[in-house]
This record gives structure tokens, C-alpha cells and sequence, in this order.
């Protein structure tokens, strides 16, 4: 196991710090605690409101909760419009070109730690170190820490037959649950030594100037904290699914973060190629180990704190997700990851009102709370919708009375239009311009969407801390030209907490 030289003890007070150092300094700032009691009280008191509704005042109560959904789905409709014309403003997202980024001497650099947690990742070590060999920064400036669990043999035999080499160090991670990726980062971040920390995932295929980019980003503007690269997708083309997920990406990456970070509103950070000033992260607590989205998380808890997140112009290029049943496992820990994220950051909703403004904390409950029970909704009207057709019942007329009923309209009609011509920009922003039938066929994308999100929820309440393994590697392409790229986020198992 890698140790700090001189520091036996370091491991065991390590893997305390990496498993329980936020819970324990902060414990409102943890998932380990899905809802704290007020909470608790609030959901208890809501339920048993909409019980006694149902059973007392059926009529009234069902008009009360569809005019609400109404107002979520047109609330989520603006909060998107806006931030798509925000983000049609180029200035955005930042940008340094590649003389810039080869401007700066190497003497002149700071010291840099990439972080790339890896769990049953036999098969991708050697592509892994290629891909990192291919970062140009100095090496005497670079440590990059390659974080395996100690018991993953198969792995740790790949790395050591790959050859790890300075700057690149092996870090044995003690077995200990939970294992997430989180949990690593948090572990690996204590043997950095680097003034700027990123994150790559062993699939990634990072654009080989990003580092210095970033590092041009900080010096220009001093106030950043955290820089968010784009992620894109190489197999765009394989198949309706990837077509779709390409395209969302293109719209998430290209607009809708850069509007986000453009308004100074919290912004849930991805899962690779996070660029943070080490003190900040060190002084925000790091990762979450038990929050299964533990990159917005650290997005918010930064914006709690006052810090600014940047949206970078540099790409790095992933596998999108291309099984069905796959991208529901992998889509709803996201859904469940964001409203866990949610839930942890209005926890103090007074200090979130005094941080980031009432507008900010608004968008950040829509963003992360709104978007999974709007899909989750979605099979429910949807199913309403269509018993309509076939006979239109009176019942349902009677849950749309005329100010419900034209919101929703509103809603479905402009909301669907804008939907669509803003995934079919994020596609072309993402330079692929064979996702023009993926685009068209977006309707269809969100019957998956809904069904996730259900799941997630229920995970929630069931399972909240269940890390569900995503399987990576359908691109079916050649390994040396894609670099055997996979989705961005950790595939650890963890029992629920």
C-alpha cells in the first residue's frame, strides 16, 4: 500500500478521514442521513394531507395536486428556456487556446494531481496509461494517482504488469464500504500533493492540453474554485440510445451548465474532468462517500460556500451508454443522486437563501429535484392522457378545471417544440451532425426517462446509498482507437446505508 514516507499510520487514519471526515465534521453536509427530521415531518405531514384529501375531498384534492404538477412542469419549462439562452452566449463558456495553454514556461506551472479511481477495471489499465502519458504537462510538476481497492486483484495485477510509472503512483485503497468512487477520491486526495486536483475515470480520453487550460483559466480569473471540461461521446453513431444520450450531453455541456455557471447559480459538476483548487476542495470537506451523485453534490456544496464554477471549452471524449436496461440502472442512481443532493442542500435553507440568493436556490431545486418528479410524473399524465382519448371521462375533465387545463397545453405544446430544438442545437454544438433522427425521435427518450426517475425515487426510500453497477464496454469498436471509453461515473456496488 502507498504510504507518505515516515507515516505508518497514515493508511487506517486515511481510510477513517476518506469514509467519515465530511459525516463527521458536517454531518447535515452528509447523505449518510437521507432526510434529517424536519424533513422527515414535512414529507410525514404532506402524505397525510394528500390521504385525508383523497378520502374526504377527492374532487378538490386531485385538481389541487394536477394544477401543482402543472406548475413544476412549466416552472422547469422557463428554468430551461432561460439557461439555453444564456448559454447561447459564447462568452459562456470559457475558452484558451492551444497557444495560450503552451504559452505558459514549465517552471512556471503548479504542481498538479490527477486522481483516477478504478473498481474492476482489468481490462482498460494499459489504455488508461496511455491515455494519461499523453497529458502534456511536465512530469516533475505531475503526480498522477491511480486508485485501485486493495482487494480488486485483478486490476491491481493489470496496473503492475502495465507498468506504473512515474509520475504516476499506485494507491491501494483499504477494502471498506462504502465503495464508491467518492470514498476513493477522498482517500487518494490525502497522499496529493498538488496545488490543482482532477478527476479522470480509467476510460477517459481527456483532450492532452486540458491541464494547462485549466491552469490559464485560474490565473486569469482568481475568483474560480472549480473548472468543469465538457464531456463528449465517440460512439454517437451506434445506436438510437447513444444518439440520444450524445445529444443530451451536447445540450447539458454546451448550454445549459455555462448558462448555470454565466448567472453565478450552483452548478452540479460532472464526474470527470473536474479541475479544483486543492485548498477549496480540502476546506469543502471533499466527496460524499455515501451520495451516489457525488459530483453535483460537490457542485453545491462549493456554491453554498460561495465559491464560482467555470464551464471550460476542452472535451473529453467517453462511451456513451448503449443497452436499454443499462442506461435505466446507470440514469436512475442519477435521478436518486440528484434528489439526495437536493435534499442535503436545503437543509439550511436560510444560509442557501443568504448564499446563493433566492433565484439560485429556485433553479437548483428545479434542476435537481424537479427533473426526475417531472419524468417520474411524465407515465402518469401520460396514461391519463390516454384514457382521455379513448373515452373521455368525465373524471378527468373534472381534474383540468380551464386555468389547469391551458398550463398544461402550455406546457406540452411550447415545452415539446422548445425541447426539441434545443437537443437538436446541443447536437450540433457537439459537432456531430448525424443525430438528426435521434433528435426527431427525443419523445421517445423520455419514456426511458420516466421510467428511471420512478426507479430512483423508490431507490430513495429503499436503497438510498446503493451504488448499481453500470456495465461498460458495448461501444463494440476497437479498443486503440476508442480507448475502450465508458460512462463517466463509478461502477462501485454499495449496500444501502
Amino acid at each position: 500500500m502507498s504510504t507518505r514516507p515516515g507515516a505508518a499510520s497514515v493508511p487506517d487514519d486515511a481510510l477513517v478521514e476518506a469514509v467519515d471526515g465530511l459525516r463527521r465534521r458536517d454531518p447535515l453536509a452528509s447523505a449518510a442521513t437521507v432526510f434529517v427530521p424536519w424533513q422527515t415531518r414535512t414529507l410525514l405531514v404532506a402524505a397525510a394531507l394528500l390521504i385525508a384529501g383523497l378520502v374526504l375531498l377527492p374532487g378538490a384534492t386531485v385538481v389541487i395536486v394536477t394544477a401543482a404538477v402543472a406548475v413544476l412542469y412549466l416552472a422547469t419549462m422557463v428554468q430551461r428556456v432561460l439557461l439555453f439562452v444564456a448559454g447561447l452566449d459564447e462568452r459562456t463558456i470559457l475558452t484558451v487556446s492551444e497557444a495560450e495553454a503552451r504559452e505558459l514556461a514549465d517552471d512556471d506551472l503548479p504542481r498538479y494531481t490527477v486522481l483516477v479511481p478504478a473498481y474492476g477495471e482489468p481490462e482498460v489499465i494499459g489504455q488508461l496509461l496511455e491515455h494519461l502519458g499523453a497529458l502534456e504537462y511536465p512530469a516533475d510538476k505531475l503526480e498522477i494517482l491511480v486508485l485501485l481497492e486493495a482487494d480488486d486483484t485483478a486490476t491491481v495485477e493489470a496496473a503492475q504488469a502495465a507498468g506504473v510509472e512515474s509520475p504516476m503512483r499506485l494507491i491501494l485503497v483499504p477494502p471498506a464500504e462504502p465503495r464508491t468512487k467518492p470514498k476513493a477520491c477522498n482517500y487518494g486526495m490525502q497522499f496529493a500533493t498538488g496545488e490543482i486536483i482532477t478527476i479522470y475515470d480509467a476510460e477517459d480520453i481527456p483532450d492532452p492540453l486540458q491541464l494547462r487550460r485549466a491552469v490559464v483559466l485560474f490565473r486569469r480569473d482568481p475568483g474560480l474554485a472549480c473548472i468543469q471540461a465538457r464531456l463528449a461521446f465517440h460512439n454517437s453513431d451506434q445506436n438510437l440510445l447513444t444518439g440520444w444520450f450524445a445529444a443530451e450531453y451536447g445540450l447539458w455541456f454546451r448550454y445549459l451548465l455555462p448558462g448555470l455557471a454565466s448567472r453565478r447559480w450552483p452548478v452540479p459538476l460532472g464526474g470527470t474532468s473536474n479541475h479544483l483548487q486543492a485548498k477549496v476542495l480540502a476546506e469543502a470537506g471533499g466527496w460524499d462517500p455515501y451520495n451516489v451523485t457525488e459530483d453535483a453534490d460537490l457542485g453545491l456544496r462549493l456554491a453554498r460556500r460561495g465559491y464560482r464554477t467555470g464551464v471550460l471549452e476542452s472535451i473529453t471524449w467517453e462511451e456513451a451508454n448503449s443497452d436499454a436496461i443499462n442506461w435505466i440502472r446507470q440514469r436512475s442512481r442519477w435521478y436518486k443522486g440528484y434528489l439526495q443532493s437536493c435534499l442535503v442542500a436545503l437543509r439550511r435553507p436560510r444560509n442557501a437563501l443568504r448564499v446563493i440568493g433566492l433565484r439560485g436556490t429556485v433553479a437548483m431545486t428545479l434542476l435537481l429535484a424537479g427533473t426526475p418528479i417531472a419524468a417520474a410524473s411524465n407515465l402518469i399524465f401520460w396514461l391519463v392522457a390516454f384514457i382521455w382519448l379513448l373515452g373521455q371521462p368525465a373524471a378527468i375533465a373534472v381534474a383540468y378545471p380551464a386555468p389547469v387545463y391551458y398550463m398544461a397545453l402550455t406546457s406540452f405544446v411550447i415545452g415539446n417544440v422548445l425541447a426539441l430544438y434545443s437537443t437538436l442545437l446541443g447536437a450540433r454544438a457537439g459537432g456531430d451532425t448525424n443525430l438528426l433522427m435521434a433528435c426527431l425521435l427525443t419523445p421517445l427518450y423520455w419514456i426511458l426517462m420516466a421510467i428511471a426517475a420512478l426507479k430512483g425515487i423508490w431507490q430513495l426510500l429503499v436503497r438510498p446509498s446503493y451504488w448499481e453497477k453500470t456495465v461498460h464496454g458495448l461501444d463494440g469498436q476497437d479498443d486503440e482507437r476508442t480507448g475502450h471509453d465508458r460512462d463517466h461515473e463509478s461502477e462501485s456496488a454499495v449496500p444501502s446505508s
